[in-house]
């Protein structure tokens, strides 16, 4: 799953960022409605997570400017318990839940997934509530086993989580500061080349699988759902 998180509060974004991406979920966290709605122009999310109370545009005003542009993703608004108030006219505004600080973990994930059953799978991979499949690969959620041709692969925690990122946005270009960012996170070099070296791990131990994984010139990559050989795009 995809969750775009909108979270000025830095502690509060990397805890939750941490907590659903050991879900093995995607999530890329901005401090702002501004920098939000210049991520939405270059990706998509299965669900959006904005806090109410947000620099310069509220989360409020953020849900409305969304609506009004059409953009129908689902959307969970994060408030204090004294702000309820802010929420509601956040619903009425065009968001679909909301839930009060502090709040139960296991309660925002079963908010979340909840939110993305409502929305038809357009990722071209099969996704239960247990299991990650496409092509020939599978991630099991309950015991992080990855197979290939029903055969477990011997994946590191990070290379785990990138195949995961991989499947997770099917048929999606993604930046290598992305997944830079996504998987191992803001205190990691930008300058490192930690991701192609990964890359190039995983695409060895998923073997006939690698060909999914597209190198991107210049860009990064993408996960592919065609059965054809490996191309570079310039």
């Amino acid at each position: 799953m995809n969750v775009l998180l909108v979270e000025d509060e830095a502690a509060v974004g990397d805890f939750i960022r941490r907590g659903l991406g050991a879900e093995a979920w995607s999530v890329q966290h901005v401090l702002d409605a501004e920098a939000a709605l210049d991520t939405l122009k270059a990706d998509t999310f299965d669900v959006l997570i904005f806090d109410v109370m947000l620099p310069g545009m509220s989360g409020v005003d953020l849900c409305r400017t969304l609506r009004a542009r059409k953009i129908k993703t689902p959307i969970l608004m994060l408030t204090a318990m004294d702000a309820v108030d802010d929420c509601v006219i956040g619903l009425r505004a065009g968001a679909d839940d909301y839930l009060t600080k502090p709040f139960d973990f296991n309660e925002l994930v079963a908010r979340i997934e909840a939110l993305a059953r409502r929305q038809d799978n357009q990722s071209g991979a099969m996704v239960t509530d247990d299991k990650i499949r496409h092509g020939l690969i599978v991630f099991d959620k309950a015991s992080h086993v990855v197979t290939v041709e029903d055969q477990e692969v011997d994946l590191t925690v990070k290379e785990r989580e990138l195949l995961v990122f991989f499947m997770s946005n099917v048929n999606k270009l993604v930046s290598r500061e992305r997944i830079l960012n996504t998987v191992w996170g803001s205190q990691e070099d930008p300058y490192t080349n930690i991701v192609d070296v990964y890359v190039a791990r995983l695409r060895k131990k998923i073997a006939g699988e690698s060909k999914r994984i597209k190198t991107v010139r210049g860009i990064g990559y993408r996960f592919s759902d065609a059965d054809m050989p490996e191309t570079a795009v310039s």
